[in-house]
């Protein structure tokens, strides 16, 4: 299987997870060692500034897994580029996912502000992965501005309602040439191996594994549908069609039969 590149690095999973909803650091740790993630997305306002390190960073760090900060939380480009400033200073990396959503109650991305704040993250030499509604027009405008990555959405964060953008993300996947993360909304394994069956370069799953029942046993259900995926997506899928297509089609077997009667 292929390698995933992101910002210039190699890396062997295409699962990328979140840090939110786990009841401890414990559990976000083990949860990330059955996962096989090697990259992990974590709110900014979440980091302690001062030192650099909390109950969330070690457990990732000790893992050796990737840093993607994100913006979460976020109203405007302004909040979000400042937001990825303290980042870099707290952090010292310049991964930065940029997330803007004003509307507390869908937490849907702004398009506007996403777009001023990724513009100026991309000018200042950060990395950016670019989360944004599963829009072609848009993409293609992030894509032609330098983002690492866009990651449109598969529905609204946190819902656990799947691909509902299915139709648009197949559009993006189709004309874009940088990195496609379908992020936000997958809520089942079936639905990243999905992701990855249409040619995503990868998924960002958080609530799917945290809420779960068993998180480190939902993280191995991920990691295998995640490879599953995208070996599928390698192989090459077999064509779909409206009517039926025999798979032993009577027409060889008579044909057969009939030149053995002749030879006979």
């Amino acid at each position: 299987m292929d390698k995933l590149v992101l910002a210039g690095q190699e890396f062997d999973s295409r699962l990328i997870v979140g840090t939110g909803k786990y009841a401890s650091g414990a559990i976000l740790q083990e949860s990330i060692k059955a996962s096989g993630a090697q990259i992990a997305t974590m709110a900014v306002k979440r980091v302690d500034i001062k030192h650099g390190t909390d109950d969330i960073v070690k457990p990732l760090k000790d893992l050796g897994v990737t840093l993607m900060p994100n913006t979460s939380g976020a109203r405007n480009a302004k909040e979000a580029v400042f937001a990825a400033q303290l980042s870099r200073e707290a952090l010292g990396t310049d991964w930065i996912k940029v997330e803007v959503h004003p509307d507390q109650k869908y937490l849907l991305p702004d398009t506007i502000e996403t777009y001023n704040a990724c513009k100026e993250l991309v000018a200042q030499g950060f990395k950016v992965f670019a989360y944004c509604q599963a829009d072609l027009c848009l993409c293609k405008a992030l894509e032609e501005l330098g983002v690492a990555a866009v990651m449109p959405l598969g529905s609204p964060i946190g819902s656990a309602r799947g691909l509902e953008t299915e139709p648009f993300l197949k559009l993006i996947l189709k004309e874009c040439r940088c990195p496609v993360v379908v992020d936000a909304g997958i809520g089942a394994p079936s639905e990243a191996a999905r992701s990855l069956e249409l040619g995503a370069s990868a998924v960002m799953v958080n609530t799917a594994i945290a809420a779960a029942g068993d998180p480190i046993a939902m993280s191995r259900a991920f990691k295998a549908a995640c490879e599953a995926g995208r070996l599928g997506y390698e192989a090459g899928l077999a064509a779909q069609y409206e009517t039926a297509k025999a798979t032993s089609p009577m027409e060889q077997f008579l044909h057969s039969v009939l030149e053995a009667e002749k030879e006979a």
